[in-house]
């Protein structure tokens, strides 16, 4: 079964405005995050949705309620929203809230690295997440087998969703490095990884069911 996943970045929260990690801590929607949702729901007005899913954080519900109003307003039936853990964004631990620069310096400085980007650059994008947890003085933030055990299980709970058939459309409200973490797993070349997507952008990826995680998405469309 082939489902056309329609990932939707929550819009802009004061943490993203202020440049500071937010995981699986939460922060409000600003004026322009509410725009952004809305910015998103008109994009994706005249799509049927089958199911809706997000993480159980405000910021993702409140994008997902935004976009799905303007969807049902436009004619379609509305359908119930999931929210779940396993779709939050990744726990960045004792750098919850903390500034982005500051936090990617501590986990890439004991290895020669500078930055996020000179993290990956270096090291690969698992990483990130490894040496963050290194740097947590509790090691609660995620490694990144902890991260994608728990991202493939949000996948896992849409494929096993009876009500969806071949060919559905299905609307996912996620977060910014769940977003470029996947491009950077499942995109082909061609995909500007530079930087996370905006806020408000739609990535669409086909979800075969029938295949191991490892072979399952397909990245159609990203950051738009």
């Amino acid at each position: 079964m082939i489902l056309h996943l329609h990932l939707v970045r929550h819009g802009q929260t004061t943490f993203n405005r202020y440049n500071r990690l937010q995981g699986w801590c939460n922060s409000p929607l600003t004026e322009s995050g509410l725009a952004d949702a809305d910015k998103a729901g008109r994009k994706l007005a005249g799509y049927d949705f089958a199911a809706a899913y997000c993480s159980d954080t405000t910021r993702a519900e409140i994008t997902a309620a935004r976009i799905l109003d303007i969807n049902e307003a436009a004619g379609h039936a509305r359908p119930r929203l999931v929210a779940d853990m396993h779709f939050r964004e990744q726990c960045y631990g004792y750098f919850e809230g903390q500034d982005m620069s500051l936090a990617w310096t501590a986990a890439g400085g004991p290895h020669g690295a500078k930055n996020y980007n000179d993290i990956v650059s270096k090291f690969g994008l698992a990483a990130t997440r490894d040496f963050l947890k290194e740097a947590d003085p509790f090691h609660d933030a995620e490694s990144d087998e902890e991260y994608w055990t728990r991202v493939e299980g949000a996948f896992a709970l849409i494929a096993a969703n009876p009500e969806l058939k071949d060919g559905d459309d299905v609307l996912q409200i996620s977060h910014g490095n769940t977003l470029l973490s996947l491009a950077h797993r499942f995109g082909g070349d061609g995909l500007d990884l530079s930087e996370r997507p905006a806020n408000g952008s739609v990535t669409d990826i086909d979800f075969d069911t029938d295949k191991p995680f490892a072979e399952a998405l397909t990245i159609t469309r990203y950051n738009q």
